[in-house]
């Protein structure tokens, strides 16, 4: 990495990292702001000084369903304590250290030199509020302590699909051992239309926690478009109060709440993702 260039902030430009390459593109719309891609393929979006803005259309619904499961302002608000599987320039990361106060996050990040660009780059918080841990999402989940994280969020691909081993019962299983009673996991599910790979994905999800909802918009679930699918799993109901419902529907895309029936029902018999075995 070039320290010294990028010690002086952002610059437009395409970087070699340890994947690939990282390209820098200006918000031409906003100031301070910066999209991220790797490999071609839009990974994230910033603006600097400005951690509640999302862009992506999808982080807008997790945050929406995080702050119903979790609202930042209840006076019994637990601090959460959140995994993120998945970095790229950390936005969900910048967004809920600034909703929840003395929120303390890891987010995990395949590749070093990305994480090095994006530490020195961007606002993020300091350590211990946020720590980013150069590593491979599944072995990484594997090897953290039971019940530690209010909160996990899966939000890897490689292109434009989760990799699969990111997707498996087991997998899922190891995520969820890591949430501590009324924790909640939620995946980001990258969708053609015809969501095969969607409810495979999801059937891993559900097969694993006792209720799970989903979100996402209606032209998607109707499979009209590629897009993404939001899909949470927990050991408690996750009910979607009239006011997540309201708020996904104002969104610039309005989205649906869909309940534990409706998820299940829409999985149907499709058989959840298992481990390949090795050899």
């Amino acid at each position: 990495m070039d320290k010294r260039a990028a010690a002086a902030g952002p610059a437009a430009g395409t970087y070699p990292i340890s994947t690939g390459t990282a390209e820098l593109v200006p918000d031409g719309d906003t100031p301070d702001g910066w999209l991220l891609k790797i490999n071609g393929v839009q990974s994230s979006h910033i603006v600097i000084g400005d951690p509640l803005r999302l862009d992506f259309e999808y982080m807008r619904w997790i945050t929406a369903l995080v702050e119903d499961v979790f609202p930042p302002e209840a006076p019994d608000a637990p601090r959460l304590r959140v995994l993120h599987q998945g970095g790229g320039a950390c936005s969900m990361a910048r967004y809920l250290a600034a909703r929840y106060r003395d929120c303390r996050q890891v987010v995990v990040e395949l590749d070093g030199q990305l994480a090095e660009y994006v530490r020195a780059w961007f606002d993020l918080p300091k350590a211990p509020l946020l720590r980013i841990r150069v590593g491979e999402a599944r072995s990484v989940t594997e090897s953290l302590t039971p019940q530690t994280r209010e909160l996990v969020i899966r939000d890897v691909f490689s292109g434009s699909h989760t990799p699969y081993p990111l997707t498996t019962v087991e997998f899922t299983q190891a995520s969820a051992r890591l949430l501590a009673p009324g924790g909640l996991f939620v995946a980001n599910i990258g969708s053609s239309p015809d969501m095969a790979t969607a409810r495979e994905e999801a059937a891993s999800i559900a097969a694993v926690f006792r209720h799970v909802a989903l979100v996402s918009d209606p032209a998607m679930l109707k499979g009209r478009r590629f897009g993404n699918i939001v899909l949470a799993g927990s050991d408690h109901p996750i009910e979607g109060s009239p006011a997540l419902r309201r708020r996904l529907l104002g969104g610039a895309v309005p989205a649906q709440f869909w309940e534990d029936a409706q998820v299940r029902a829409w999985i149907g018999a499709v058989q959840p993702r298992l481990d390949l075995p090795h050899g």
